[in-house]
């Protein structure tokens, strides 16, 4: 069956179920994520969305695969980099790893109803972009109020790339070298065929997960660093 005729019978599902469902998935999953943090604790209100992102892969009939499960523990923490293409990597990274992730998210996304209300009482990270220094601290007070089995997820390119792997920014290994967290380098594959940036054009299909075993960055100079950064960016370039 061609990709272009699974595209045109797709779309009557993706209008009529799969947009609706994933609107109300939101809206009542993250209402209980609010409450479930708020009576109990960041972790417990994961529980809850790891079944919005299982419900919202299930809905727009996307499949997940991972690869080296081998090289990861769920129940410790990391600082999980990945490359980040489309908007389904989240519900992908956060519905089938078994992490306990809190996401750093530009400051922005908060003002979002439910959604912004219900990340924050999950324990994500907000970081203001435009300063740095600003970012920097909101990272530094999160850490504080990471449990032993959380794990906070970065894409490390800053935004979404359409093209190429970018460069990654450092904030990621900063954060991975003054806490003693191990990086964990994810490869991402075929999202962006699912949903492209900038459009809700969903497509049913396969998204790979990739997960290569955990680097441990030691404090270290400026230029030891940049190694580091080097060598987990051509270990997640290199599984695309």
């Amino acid at each position: 069956m061609s990709e272009h005729f699974i595209k045109i019978a797709y779309q009557p599902y993706k209008w009529i179920i799969v947009i609706p469902a994933m609107v109300l998935n939101t809206l009542v999953m993250g209402l209980i994520c609010i409450v479930t943090g708020a009576v109990f604790t960041p972790d417990k209100a994961d529980a809850p969305a790891v079944i919005w992102a299982r419900i919202f892969c299930a809905i727009a009939l996307i499949r997940v695969r991972i690869q080296g499960r081998q090289n990861y523990d769920p129940l410790s923490s990391y600082v999980v980099v990945a490359n980040h293409k489309s908007m389904v990597d989240i519900p992908v990274l956060h519905g089938f790893t078994g992490l306990t992730i809190k996401w750093v998210m530009k400051m922005e996304l908060k003002k979002i109803p439910v959604f912004g209300t219900a990340c924050n009482f999950l324990g994500c990270i907000y970081v203001n972009r435009s300063n740095g220094q600003a970012a920097v601290e909101s990272i530094k007070t999160a850490k504080k109020r990471l449990s032993d089995k959380a794990s906070v997820v970065f894409f490390a390119e800053g935004t979404r790339s359409r093209g190429n792997l970018l460069p990654f920014k450092k904030g990621a290994f900063i954060f991975a070298m003054n806490s003693g967290l191990p990086v964990l380098p994810i490869t991402i594959k075929n999202s962006e065929h699912i949903l492209p940036s900038d459009t809700i054009d969903i497509m049913p299909g396969t998204v790979d997960l990739i997960i290569h075993p955990p680097v441990h960055i030691p404090k270290c100079s400026k230029a030891e660093l940049d190694k580091k950064i080097d060598q987990i960016h051509r270990t997640i370039a290199g599984a695309l």
